[in-house]
C-alpha cells in the first residue's frame, strides 16, 4: 500500500563522516518510504534516520561489480514511487559531481514524478580539508579542477592533459586505475616534483593517508596499500597543508643532503 504520493528526493549523502550529512538531507531521509542507497553511503545514516517502516534498497556500484544497471536504477526508483510514494536516492559526496543525479533526474520526471535535490558535501572538497588542504590560496592557487580519473568508457577523461598544464589545484575522483596513466600525463609537463596526497575513505575511521610527489606516489601507493574509494590531490596546496608540511619539509631536508 503506497503511504505518501510518488515522489523522488536526490538527497547527498556527504564524504563519508555521517555527521556530514546536512540537515535537510536528515529530515528527507526521515520522510522516506524507500531509501536507495549507494556502495559509499555511511551504513549509520541508513541506521539512524531511515524509518522502521522503509524499505531500504542497496544499488551500488564498485570497480566491475554492478547491483543494479544505471537504466534499472532508474526504473526502481519509478516503480518504488508509484508502488510505496516517497523515495529517497541517497547518493556519496554530492548527487550532481558525477553522480548521475541529472539522468535520473530526467527519467523520473518524464513519468511525472515530482523530485527534489537535497545538495551533499562534496568529497572532492570534504576530503582534502580534513587533512588540511586548502585546495585555493592566495599566490599558491588561484583556482581548481575537478576531474573523473575514469568515464562512462572506462578512459582517463581528455581533462586531465589541460589539468596539468595549468597552475591550478587537480582533485581526480575515480582515478586509481589509472594513476600510471596521470603520473605519466604530469611528468610530461615537467612537474614531476608537485606534490600529491592520495586519500583512501576520506572523512571515515578507516581513512588511509599517502604523500609524496608525481615521481615517488606511485610506490607510496605500493608501500602503503592504497586502493579505492581514494581522492587524488595534486599541486602546491598539498604542500602548504598544516598536517602535511612535516613531511614535506623532511623531504626536502633529505634532498639536500643526498
Amino acid at each position: 500500500m503506497r503511504h505518501s504520493q510518488p515522489k523522488l528526493t536526490l538527497v547527498g549523502a556527504g564524504p563519508g563522516d555521517p555527521d556530514l550529512l546536512t540537515i535537510k538531507g536528515a529530515k528527507a531521509i526521515a520522510d522516506a518510504d524507500v531509501v536507495l542507497y549507494d556502495a559509499l553511503v555511511n551504513k549509520q545514516l541508513l541506521e539512524e534516520y531511515v524509518p522502521k517502516k522503509a524499505k531500504k534498497i542497496f544499488v551500488g556500484k564498485r570497480k566491475g561489480i554492478h547491483a543494479y544497471s544505471q537504466d534499472e536504477i532508474n526504473q526502481l526508483i519509478v516503480d518504488n514511487a508509484f508502488e510505496s510514494g516517497h523515495v529517497v536516492r541517497l547518493k556519496g559526496g554530492d548527487p550532481f559531481i558525477f553522480g548521475r543525479g541529472t539522468e535520473e533526474i530526467d527519467y523520473v520526471e518524464s513519468f511525472g514524478i515530482p523530485t527534489e535535490v537535497v545538495p551533499g558535501i562534496s568529497s572532492s572538497v570534504a576530503v582534502p580539508a580534513y587533512q588540511g588542504i586548502s585546495l585555493t590560496k592566495r599566490k599558491i592557487a588561484e583556482s581548481f579542477w575537478v576531474v573523473t580519473g575514469t568515464t562512462s568508457e572506462r578512459k582517463l577523461s581528455n581533462d586531465i592533459y589541460h589539468a596539468a598544464q595549468s597552475t591550478a589545484t587537480v582533485v581526480v575522483l575515480m582515478g586509481m586505475s589509472k594513476l600510471h596513466q596521470i603520473v605519466s600525463i604530469f611528468q610530461q609537463e615537467n612537474k614531476g616534483d608537485c606534490p600529491v596526497a592520495i586519500i583512501q575513505n576520506g572523512t571515515t575511521e578507516i581513512e588511509k593517508l599517502g604523500v609524496g610527489t608525481i615521481n615517488s606516489i606511485e610506490k607510496v601507493v605500493e608501500e602503503k596499500e592504497l586502493s579505492s574509494p581514494a581522492i587524488i590531490v595534486i599541486g602546491e596546496v598539498v604542500r602548504e597543508s598544516h598536517k602535511l608540511k612535516h613531511f614535506y619539509e623532511e623531504v626536502i631536508s633529505i634532498s639536500h643532503q643526498i
